[in-house]
């Protein structure tokens, strides 16, 4: 595995926040590579190989959740980290997203200021469990 989070695959059917969000996670040094659908993303994960998913949970066709599932049954880079987005932080909703193997989850509305650094505390804690 590499030294450092280089590549997101960001997964996000809100226009405006996936412009902030990759505009925030560009400035921050990150490559992004914005999809607007889980089918979009299955498409695109082999070419981008990213180091990193975030899925947004609840989108249209295929959910975050949905999409994740499609990843692995097609066996697309299955041990990369992934966290998920969303507004529902009930903790029986963010225990349910634990229990897929997310390395977290990040509430919406995200702070555009920490949004970053929560990413690569994720994707650290995730690389490097005992450290």
């Amino acid at each position: 595995m590499q030294q450092s989070l280089q590549k997101i695959l960001y997964v996000e059917d809100d226009p405006d926040i996936q412009a902030v969000a990759t505009m925030v996670l560009e400035l921050d040094g990150l490559e992004v590579v914005a999809c607007s659908s889980g089918r979009e993303a299955l498409a695109e994960i082999q070419r981008a190989k990213p180091d990193f998913i975030l899925l947004d949970v609840m989108m249209p066709d295929l959910d975050g959740p949905q999409t994740l599932r499609e990843i692995r049954r097609l066996n697309l880079l299955q041990n990369i980290p992934f966290a998920f987005m969303t507004a529902k932080v009930q903790s029986n909703e963010i225990s349910e997203l634990h229990t897929l193997g997310a390395c977290g989850v990040i509430a919406k509305p995200f702070d555009p200021m920490t949004l970053a650094g929560q990413i690569r505390e994720l994707w650290e804690q995730a690389v490097n469990p005992n450290a």
